[in-house]
């Protein structure tokens, strides 16, 4: 019996490991802190060097794990790009990242996790060698706070913000950006100089991260956690107003709850995506998605009527 046992787990844990097919490392170390991520390398061998994406997880930057968004990583490999998920500092955990919060913190949250992934997307560049990686073609991504993270992480000074003895190179630029209700706290940041290809999609009705302009939670303006935030909807007319490539997914009705949905049930959307821009197609659209939910407390858009 102990043998059959025994056999019972062996084989259970051989058919776990092959469904996971992905490897573990450290992208990061010092004193204090070890992060890791994820990594999903397409199978077989290519002549050509391969494009990357790193993905972020949500949680308002105090929960979440990497491992929530595996299932578009992995589709990303099978569709040949090196994917990666990646564990960063949740920086406000135990702490409120809400209305009676405390700005400096919110934004220190935001700082910490755009770096920590510069610091993935570093670690990739000096084995780019090892993974067969196109320094051109490296995409960002993520979801919630993951998207807030990589929208940052794209347009904002990272010399001015850089946290960390090492930096991204002078020249470097990534290649597109994936935002799933995400948002930016300035539009000035996103400039023609910086401008790359970003696709979004969002609940009209978001309640968390505002689909349009407003403050995060939509938090009074006396709250101490107050946060003007630009939203998919906001910073897609910014990038289409500079004649960028975008292209939007409005979830009409909908809420946070549409945070990770091309994640997790149409991760082929954005593949898509990634491809056309390695393509250098023009992409300028925006989808509108009935979700047969109405908005409660803040205004409908026109094109959700």
């Amino acid at each position: 019996m102990k043998k059959y046992l025994l056999l019972f787990f062996v084989l259970i844990t051989f058919a776990f490991a092959k469904a996971q097919n992905y490897k573990t490392v450290t992208y990061f170390a010092n004193d204090t802190l070890k992060l890791e991520m994820d990594v999903f390398v397409p199978k077989g061998k290519s002549k050509e060097k391969l494009p990357l994406v790193v993905h972020v997880h949500g949680g308002g930057f105090s929960g979440g794990e990497r491992s929530s968004d595996r299932d578009f990583t992995k589709k990303a490999a099978e569709q040949g790009f090196v994917a990666a998920n990646i564990t960063y500092t949740l920086y406000m955990k135990g702490k409120s990242f809400s209305c009676d919060g405390k700005l400096p913190e919110k934004i220190k949250a935001i700082q910490i996790a755009a770096n920590q992934l510069q610091q993935a997307v570093i670690y990739f560049l000096k084995n780019e060698s090892t993974y067969n990686i196109d320094p051109a073609k490296v995409f960002i991504s993520g979801s919630s706070a993951g998207a807030e993270t990589v929208l940052h992480a794209a347009f904002w000074d990272s010399k001015m913000m850089n946290m960390y003895s090492e930096s991204l190179p002078a020249n470097f630029k990534y290649a597109g950006v994936i935002s799933g209700a995400g948002a930016i706290m300035d539009l000035n940041l996103i400039t023609p100089k910086n401008l790359v290809p970003v696709l979004f999609f969002h609940g009209s009705c978001d309640t968390t991260v505002p689909y349009g302009t407003a403050a995060h939670h939509y938090c009074p303006p006396n709250s101490p956690g107050w946060l003007m935030l630009f939203g998919s909807y906001s910073i897609y007319n910014h990038i289409i107003g500079l004649k960028g490539n975008t292209k939007l997914v409005t979830y009409c009705g909908g809420g946070h709850e549409y945070s990770a949905e091309l994640f997790h049930n149409d991760p082929l959307q954005i593949i898509d995506f990634m491809k056309g821009t390695l393509k250098n197609e023009k992409q300028q659209s925006h989808t509108i998605v009935a979700t047969g939910k109405e908005c409660q407390k803040y205004a409908e858009y026109e094109f959700c009527k």
